[in-house]
């Protein structure tokens, strides 16, 4: 790992960019899961 950082001194900010992207889209596509689940729990009480 040590000879990634040195040669591509720039992969380790990809690669917490990334991560930091992805954790954000999970955190929409988790919310969005969640409102339709309450959505329907709501729509499908009355």
């Amino acid at each position: 790992m040590q000879m990634v950082e040195r040669r591509f001194p720039g992969v380790i900010l990809l690669a917490s960019v990334n991560a930091d992207r992805i954790f954000s889209a999970g955190t929409v596509v988790l919310g969005l899961l969640a409102g339709a689940f309450l959505g329907t729990a709501i729509i499908g009480a009355y």
